[in-house]
């Protein structure tokens, strides 16, 4: 719960001040602010302790598949202008920055993510545009030529949204990729996998060994 008399933090000295800074496991690349067990997060996500932690303040497993890569890959965003979708902590986004493309937008729903976005790009060096907007009910982005879509299966009504928006991107000529670690709710009948790479998944809790996470592209 929200402590009433306790301003709110400020999301960029909080994050700043309490999440270390550190590569990320399998992307020695890449530098994140990352949340450790004395970060504090819920007071700065609003959150009661026992809450479940904020998905930008750790590499998911989809993310981290899909930013290897397109480390590994480069020809996949050269010179491309390039969308995250629920980019969370810009992994994926910084990925695609380092590997080359023309323009990155990272966009988010939580405020907060978009602090860390910012900061994470600074940290590599890399330039991103971070919008905090919900666009899957939104016609397909304009000015887009590939849409990346790290661990957005995690949820049954979530999933068909992102399915239908993702169907709609393709029909305009967007080219999507996924990466997702085989979640619940993956609709793996109607996607092409392309590669396969073995991430940490930081906030599911395996830290210590890695899980085989895919790159896909839609059938």
């Amino acid at each position: 719960m929200k402590s009433s008399g306790m301003p709110h933090p400020d999301p960029a000295a909080f994050i700043q001040a309490n999440l270390s800074i550190s590569p990320v496991p399998a992307i020695p690349e890449i530098l994140l602010h990352t949340a450790g067990p004395a970060s504090g997060l819920w007071r700065l996500a609003g959150r009661g302790e026992a809450d479940p932690p904020p998905y930008w303040a750790y590499p998911w497993a989809g993310g981290a598949v899909l930013a290897r890569h397109l480390l590994d890959r480069p020809e996949k965003v050269i010179g491309r202008r390039v969308l995250d979708l629920g980019a969370g902590s810009g992994l994926v986004a910084i990925a695609a920055a380092k590997a080359g493309a023309a323009v990155v937008t990272a966009a988010d729903v939580d405020a907060n993510a978009i602090a860390a976005i910012g900061l994470n790009a600074a940290l590599n060096s890399v330039n991103i545009v971070a919008v905090a907007t919900d666009i899957i009910e939104a016609p397909p982005p304009e000015e887009t030529d590939l849409l990346l879509v790290g661990d957005l299966f995690y949820d049954p009504a979530l999933a068909v949204r992102v399915m239908a928006f993702l169907r709609r991107c393709k029909t305009a000529g967007i080219e999507v990729l996924i990466g997702d670690p085989h979640r619940a709710y993956l609709p793996q009948s109607a996607l092409q996998r392309i590669a396969t790479h073995a991430v940490s998944d930081f906030g599911a809790g395996s830290s210590d060994g890695a899980v085989q996470a895919g790159v896909f592209s839609l059938s």
